[in-house]
């Protein structure tokens, strides 16, 4: 299938003769693009849109503290940094800082990216800090003391992997990670779990469990009690991205006893412990309770006796609605409901063998996400937010029922003349896909609008209303129209609406997209000359190929980090984990629908498609850069025109520092602007 293929240089990631193509390709986009008199503008506004010092310092629990990670102008690669609950509330918090990533990677010589910490309860003294070569998501472990702070001389430290690590006790890890030739899976994790005791090296760490090669990752979470009490360890063996097997290990004999499996259904997702319970949302009927649900399993029954462990309903949506967040504090559930995509949030309180919910006073018509829960008390931050309505962060008190407003985020846009409607566009099998539109107020509905329609439709990820501050000021108040499409492949009505679009009913997710388009160009919103679309990632595979199979209904097309060589994905970094959303192309029936969806595929000569714009990283370790590579040299092949930039570092982002997603941004509404309101 793939031996005519000119272009399988341009995956060897740091090849000389794919960075040379590389270079090439941005030195002329970035002449087009850069030399453009709006750039600077556009540049320097969406900079201070994105290094604001007025932004929220988003937070999480650490104990008794909160902690944040903060990037602006000066510290670019960022500060980790903790402030108390009381100074946090305060219009200019007492910050003290945890660890300076710039003052680190200057002093090791190092382009280290910070990406998070893993840290033990509940003291939350010792952590294990994430540090990733330029945003990749392979990283070193290192041991970090917050009482110091600093890192632990002599502590626990692993090399570079895509690994994962949990914190059994302070002396004891449960790691997941390469332990030499043939123990990662095909997707390039890890399937093997061992217990690494304080001073040992990993050859000493000792055998926990063992998945497959064929496996997609193997990984554990350790269930603790408020005070820190061990309960149990449960094992996450992950077979394909959406079915999983779990083990529980009861403390007692730990990892001298066999592995407990449980009955929670292949299809469904661990989501928290508390009150003694495991918390599952399904993604597959269980029992008497529907995909969608969610449902929680009593820990004491299952160590005693699993066989007759039952599952118990928290809550059960509608066919509207789905649930999307969910968190513990240290005696409530937390979850947030979304009807029609606009959302809501709840607690749930553990009682007599059943949950008892209570509404959280929040705003309506907008997005909700759990940000952050304590697990000393039952407190929570809950973020709020609409397309024109700047974000709140809400504290939120379940146990009353009551949510504090305590930080705001200013306006980044004057959003005066705008509004927002939802409308539904219908599919080629006639089903309703609803979309967002954000609009002049005083638009006149005769197709000149220039419009930037957004999609994403895959993994069950939903795109819920979401203020953007850039996209705003470098679009909307420039009278561009937004449009995000909701469409099948993706959680906005819970699992049927991601399972309508996987594998050979993949074209369902592209045909929604094309039906949102053609509806907005029916009602007079935008005409083919003023539509471009936007997508990343799994959204870049959509926009790879609603540009090959309907070129004639946009303008312009920027295609973020995206998949489009759909007959070798599973050959590039990650992509092997993602065979149960695409299909697996080594299978002659899988491969022939594949092969029709295929962007890079189906590129054809003398076919006037709108030049598009490829936007993707080399440190991007999950969706291989390759992809876009390809993609853009056979367009070149082709005499097809397109315009190419691929960022040296950023990870799957394409950006690691906010200077890089500046950058990224004026890139992209430079181009946009250029093709779509010129």
């Amino acid at each position: 299938m793939t031996a005519d293929d000119p272009f399988l240089w341009l995956e060897e990631v740091e090849g000389a003769a794919a960075l040379g193509w590389v270079r090439e390709q941005n030195a002329r986009s970035l002449a087009l693009l850069e030399g453009d008199p709006r750039y600077g503008r556009m540049y320097r506004e969406a900079l201070a849109v994105v290094t604001a010092s007025d932004r929220i310092p988003y937070p999480r629990f650490l104990g008794d503290r909160l902690a944040n990670f903060w990037q602006d102008d000066t510290h670019v690669r960022g500060l980790w940094r903790a402030t108390s609950l009381a100074s946090f509330a305060s219009a200019e918090p007492e910050w003290g800082v945890l660890l300076d990533v710039d003052a680190l990677a200057a002093a090791e010589a190092r382009n280290w990216v910070f990406h998070g910490a893993t840290c033990l309860p509940p003291d939350y003294r010792r952590c294990l800090i994430s540090l990733s070569d330029g945003g990749k998501d392979a990283a070193e472990l290192r041991e970090f003391d917050l009482s110091a702070p600093g890192f632990v001389e002599g502590g626990f430290s692993l090399p570079e992997g895509k690994q994962s690590a949990v914190w059994l006790d302070g002396d004891t890890l449960i790691v997941g990670r390469e332990w030499g030739p043939g123990t990662l899976t095909a997707s390039g994790y890890p399937f093997i779990l061992k217990i690494l005791s304080r001073g040992n090296p990993l050859a000493a760490a000792a055998e926990l469990f063992r998945g497959a090669h064929d496996d997609v990752n193997v990984g554990a979470g350790v269930l603790r009690d408020p005070d820190g009490t061990v309960r149990g360890v449960l094992i996450n063996r992950q077979i394909s991205f959406f079915d999983s097997e779990r083990y529980l290990l009861a403390p007692a004999g730990f990892g001298q006893t066999p592995p407990i499996r449980l009955p929670a259904p292949a299809r469904s997702t661990f989501r928290g412990f508390v009150a003694g319970q495991l918390v599952f949302s399904l993604e597959e009927a269980w029992a008497e309770h529907p995909s969608g649900a969610l449902v929680s399993l009593d820990l004491a029954a299952c160590l005693s006796d699993v066989e007759t462990a039952a599952p118990v309903l928290i809550v059960s949506p509608g066919p509207r609605e789905a649930i999307e967040d969910v968190a513990t504090t240290r005696n409530l559930l937390l979850a947030t409901l979304y009807r029609n995509v606009q959302g809501s949030a709840l607690a749930y309180r553990f009682a007599a063998g059943a949950w008892v919910p209570s509404p959280l006073a929040l705003p309506e018509h907008a997005s909700v996400h759990i940000v952050a829960a304590s697990d000393h008390d039952d407190r929570a931050f809950v973020d709020v937010a609409g397309f024109l309505t700047p974000n709140t962060l809400f504290l939120a008190e379940p146990a009353s029922g009551a949510a504090t407003p305590v930080k705001t985020l200013p306006a980044r846009f004057d959003a005066a003349n705008c509004s927002v409607e939802q409308f539904e566009a219908n599919s080629t099998d006639g089903t309703a896909v609803p979309y967002f539109i954000i609009r002049p107020t005083a638009l006149s509905f005769d197709g000149t609008a220039p419009t930037l329609l957004y999609g994403y439709g895959g993994f069950q990820v939903s795109l819920t209303p979401s203020y953007g501050g850039v996209t705003g000021r470098q679009w909307l108040e420039r009278g561009g129209v937004h449009v995000v499409a909701n469409i099948r492949g993706g959680g906005e009505f819970g699992p049927e609406w991601h399972r309508a679009a996987l594998k050979s009913e993949r074209q369902r997710a592209f045909d929604d997209f094309i039906a949102v388009a053609e509806d907005l160009i029916r009602r007079g919103i935008t005409s083919p000359r003023r539509l471009g679309m936007m997508g990343g990632s799994n959204g870049g595979l959509l926009i790879g190929a609603v540009l090959t199979q309907r070129p004639d209904l946009f303008a312009a097309a920027v295609i973020q980090v995206p998949l489009l060589d759909m007959l070798r994905y599973h050959k590039l970094l990650a992509g092997a984990s993602w065979m149960a959303e695409y299909g697996d192309p080594d299978l002659p029936e899988e491969a022939g629908f594949l092969r029709r969806i295929s962007p890079y595929h189906n590129l054809r000569p003398g076919v006037g498609y709108p030049e598009p714009f490829f936007v993707t990283s080399t440190k991007d370790d999950r969706v291989h850069p390759g992809h876009a590579r390809k993609m853009a040299a056979k367009m070149a092949a082709l005499a097809l025109p397109f315009l190419y930039y691929e960022n040296v570092d950023g990870g799957h982002s394409a950006a690691a520092t906010l200077q890089e997603r500046a950058r990224r941004h004026a890139l992209e509404f430079t181009y946009l602007t250029r093709k779509l309101m010129d």
